[in-house]
């Protein structure tokens, strides 16, 4: 019975080891890993909206405003074309850094099967770049809010002209992806300061 007790205390002890060596290298969690994956998937959620944006555009489109002289000029579709553009390329940015991130955490591992989520990486190098997918989320962001603000214009009326309409849907708009950024720039920076 007391050699059952020895190796049942000898067990324990390096199960303890095991847990404090894995739970003290914050960079071999598989939380990383999620993140990174939830990242890349939001980049190919708005990646889809930046080529609708696109699709429901063209040259010479009118408005649903009734006066032609609110209708968008070349100048409103160039500058759609530009934003969505420079959008697609934040949210490759940020989806090839977070997918090289992850690429490196599952080529880095350990060879046991069983931990495949705890490989050891610089620490320093997985938050920066995490903060570099998350800053490139977020102008992706900025960018295709300004898109579909032209897209607004495009469709609804030009809004120096004072469409109600197209006022009201860039109003609601900017409230609330500024709110959602706001929050998403917020927990960015509490994850990072603690």
């Amino acid at each position: 019975m007391s050699v059952l007790r020895t190796e049942d205390s000898e067990f324990k002890e390096s199960d303890v080891q095991l847990t404090r060596r894995t739970s003290s290298t914050p960079a071999t969690t598989s939380v990383h890993v999620t993140a990174l994956d939830g990242l890349v998937n939001v980049n190919s959620l708005f990646t889809v909206a930046v080529f609708v944006g696109l699709s429901l555009t063209s040259p010479g489109q009118r408005s649903l405003e009734n006066n032609s002289s609110c209708d968008a000029g070349p100048d409103v579709v160039r500058n759609l074309l530009v934003f969505e553009v420079v959008s697609f390329s934040f949210f490759l940015f940020s989806s090839l850094i977070a997918q090289g991130l992850k690429l490196a955490i599952n080529l880095l591992n350990s060879k046991d099967v069983d931990e495949a989520f705890r490989a050891h990486i610089n620490a320093r190098v997985l938050r920066l770049g995490m903060l570099g997918s998350a800053v490139g989320s977020v102008m992706g962001c900025l960018f295709l809010l300004l898109s579909m603000v032209n897209v607004i214009q495009i469709r609804l009326g030009m809004l120096s002209c004072g469409s109600s309409a197209a006022v009201r849907s860039v109003v609601a708009l900017l409230t609330l992806v500024c709110t959602a950024l706001a929050v998403y720039i917020s927990t960015i920076f509490y994850a990072f300061t603690h």
